[in-house]
């Protein structure tokens, strides 16, 4: 039957031997009857297998919730998996999230991802990180809000939390207590992303402070002011923008991973 090497995100039990398949590790699934198992137990699956329903693909774009796990933490495994391959060869290299990968292979990156829903090839066969890089800002971008955003009326709050308080502790608390009430897909991957974006800053080799992601970041993750807004109310809003991540990474990282919890050595190697 064809089979389908993947890279674990979550860690799942073999349908052979039933013991966890590690984060991180190779495993195959079965494109008819979607098993999972350890690439040692393949010899010992059931034959015949039984075919399943395929899964569907994940919609070309959508509020972040849409590509949320059903577990917590809430973080899709695309951002997961890209931030995962950037982690682990990505940190030596110099400019990372602001040196532009291929324009093709970015977007035909991510229309692979996009289309393999929560099963995700590989990223291991990708030469450039900065291909890597780009398919997750990519992402983010295509989302229909930013991870600010969202229906709940607390969440306009955020670039008054970070920009208009001038005392810093009581802007601090301002901050910690709108990014709780966000949707909790949105908080987890915010909380996610601030986490590894802190540890490419500490990076020497990346040249990558937390000024200059603040810049790549802003627009991405912070949003506009207004749904359509004017090319003026763009450029005003970009120092906003830029000021509100550098806030958000100004927070301690035990504040971020509170909220990806234990899971958080499940989701990306420390």
């Amino acid at each position: 039957d064809p089979i389908l090497p993947l890279q674990v995100i979550r860690p799942e039990p073999c349908a052979v031997c039933g013991s966890r398949i590690r984060f991180g590790k190779t495993a195959i699934k079965c494109c008819q009857c979607q098993l999972l198992l350890h690439t040692k137990c393949r010899e010992q699956c059931p034959n015949p297998c039984t075919p399943r329903p395929r899964h569907h693909a994940w919609p070309r774009e959508g509020v972040l919730a849409d590509f949320a796990p059903c577990t917590p933490p809430l973080v899709p495994a695309l951002v997961v998996q890209c931030v995962t391959e950037v982690e682990t060869r990505g940190l030596t290299e110099t400019g990372l999230y602001r040196v532009p990968g291929a324009e093709q292979l970015v977007r035909e990156w991510k229309q692979r991802l996009l289309w393999a829903g929560g099963v995700l090839p590989t990223l291991s066969s990708v030469t450039d990180i900065h291909v890597v890089c780009g398919v997750l800002k990519d992402f983010l971008r295509g989302l229909k809000e930013p991870l600010r955003e969202g229906t709940a009326s607390p969440l306009t709050l955020l670039p008054g939390a970070a920009t208009d308080i001038p005392d810093e502790a009581a802007s601090d608390t301002a901050l910690r207590h709108v990014v709780s009430k966000l949707p909790p897909a949105n908080r987890d991957t915010l909380a996610f992303l601030m986490l590894h974006l802190l540890r490419v800053s500490r990076s020497p080799d990346c040249k990558m402070d937390v000024l200059n992601l603040s810049r790549v970041f802003g627009p991405t993750l912070v949003g506009h002011s207004s749904a359509n807004p004017t090319p003026l109310a763009i450029m005003e809003d970009t120092p906003r923008q830029c000021k509100v991540v550098t806030r958000l990474l100004s927070l301690p990282p035990n504040f971020w991973s509170g909220f990806v919890g234990t899971e958080q050595e499940n989701l990306v190697p420390m």
